[in-house]
């Protein structure tokens, strides 16, 4: 194998300083949650279309009806994502928001035993309680603080689910594209359907503030094309355990820089329940066992 020109740890500490500026800067933009979002992948489009148009359009030919249907599925899965997900950052923490979108992996786990049978071991069950009882001790400490913030705790969660299903019917389609063509495809829908949800809604295009238009440029450049191409670029030198537990660090960045910025300080139920829930995802990720046997 190549050695890589750096070491991979570095894009991928560079990447969850990216992933982890997202929440911060959904909230410091005035605009709704559909256009926030709107504009997040609209600009991520138009800054890859040139270099898909020049290496990659010849690869739109191989989407099948079926390629097109699921990749159609994950689209509109992502695009109402990020509507929730950002929506919850107007009633909860942070905090609270970030540690609950990242127990992404153990959705996936729930939808792959139910749509692809795959089995359930000791390991996993024990992960998944140890990370549930976090999420519900961080969602009582908010509910203590008031039925808003548990609210903002609940559409957490549900963006969770929605990635979730995003990533499950994206992947097969992904197997047969480069990364660049599925991600002009899927984001191309989330923005068609976010283009709608604004319109029903009722909600404004424009005029926005020219810092608003900042933040929007900012969360497609450095969370959606730097953060995930850098640790899609990592892929080729370390594990994807590896990313799955560094991707478990976007809230604890999220977390100090909302600290600074917001001066969101954590609870003593979002500190604990934050850690247990980062806990058990990282047993999730890891396989025990082999780093047993190669320390024996």
């Amino acid at each position: 194998m190549e050695r890589p020109p750096i070491h991979p740890y570095i894009p991928i500490m560079i990447g969850v300083i990216s992933v982890s500026l997202s929440a911060i800067f959904v909230k410091l933009a005035s605009a709704d949650s559909g256009v926030i979002a709107f504009y997040r992948m609209l600009f991520s489009i138009i800054i890859m279309l040139p270099w898909f148009l020049m290496k990659y359009s010849h690869e739109i030919k191989m989407l099948t009806k079926r390629d097109w249907f699921f990749s159609s599925i994950a689209g509109i899965f992502l695009a109402f994502h990020f509507i929730l997900w950002f929506e919850s950052l107007n009633y909860t923490s942070v905090a609270s928001s970030t540690v609950l979108v990242t127990m992404q992996p153990l959705f996936a786990f729930i939808g792959t035993y139910l749509f692809f049978k795959e089995k359930i071991t000791l390991k996993t069950l024990v992960a998944g309680a140890i990370a549930i009882l976090g999420s519900v001790l961080i969602s009582w400490g908010d509910f203590r603080i008031s039925g808003s913030a548990l609210y903002g705790d609940i559409l957490a969660l549900i963006a969770c689910a929605l990635v979730t299903g995003y990533l499950l019917f994206g992947q097969d389609v992904r197997k047969r594209l480069s990364l660049v063509t599925y991600t002009m495809v899927v984001y191309s829908v989330s923005t068609i359907t976010l283009f709608f949800y604004i319109i029903v809604k009722g909600e404004s295009f424009g005029p926005y503030p020219a810092i608003d238009w900042m933040w929007f440029l900012l969360l497609a450049i450095i969370p959606n094309l730097l953060g995930h191409n850098l640790f899609n670029w990592s892929l080729k030198w370390v594990s994807t355990n590896v990313i799955s537990i560094a991707i478990l660090f976007e809230p604890v960045g999220a977390a100090i820089l909302a600290l600074f910025i917001f001066n969101e300080y954590l609870t003593a139920y979002q500190l604990v329940g934050g850690l247990i829930v980062i806990l058990g995802i990282m047993l999730f990720v890891v396989d025990v066992k082999k780093i047993f046997r190669k320390k024996a």
